[in-house]
């Protein structure tokens, strides 16, 4: 594929990816991808993985599914060893190829995508439960609190 330079397209089931599948909510939806092999001028061989995906996500602020379009666009170094990651040009990721030289086109695009994810998935249209944002009814001071645990701390200060 890098020798003759190939380009793949198309689109991939979200459910077709088990591992990705875990992280998100719901397995809805289709990837569209592009996968373009070549060499770069230094003669490393490369995949440029484009890919573009509804993904379905749990919001960690009101705990409500939601989508999140995720776009992927990066340059992976394809190396049969980890020496060889040393001779990748800057802001070329390695990807390590098996002895046989093959490598399973899913698999780099569902690896790509759980790259993507973020750590802690928020919908930014979701606002707070009003039950978080408005203070309470009987705000009282901390000093006042008959269980704060400072007030020993307080009264030895005062000593």
């Amino acid at each position: 594929m890098v020798s003759a330079r190939r380009s793949f397209q198309g689109s991939l089931p979200i459910a077709a990816m088990s591992r990705l599948c875990e992280a998100l909510a719901d397995d809805a939806g289709l990837a569209q991808y592009q996968l373009d092999f070549g060499r770069d001028e230094f003669g490393t061989a490369y995949v440029e993985v484009r890919v573009q995906a509804p993904l379905w996500l749990v919001c960690q602020r009101t705990l409500d599914p939601f989508v999140m379009p995720v776009t992927v666009d990066s340059r992976l170094g394809l190396i049969r060893s980890e020496q060889e990651e040393a001779g990748l040009p800057p802001g070329v990721e390695p990807l390590l190829v098996a002895e046989d030289g093959k490598l399973s086109p899913i698999d780099v695009i569902e690896d790509e995508l759980l790259l993507a994810l973020p750590l802690i998935p928020v919908n930014p249209d979701a606002a707070l439960p009003e039950e978080v944002t408005r203070p309470p009814a009987e705000a009282v001071p901390a000093e006042e609190r008959p269980d704060n645990p400072f007030a020993v701390l307080r009264e030895l200060k005062n000593k």
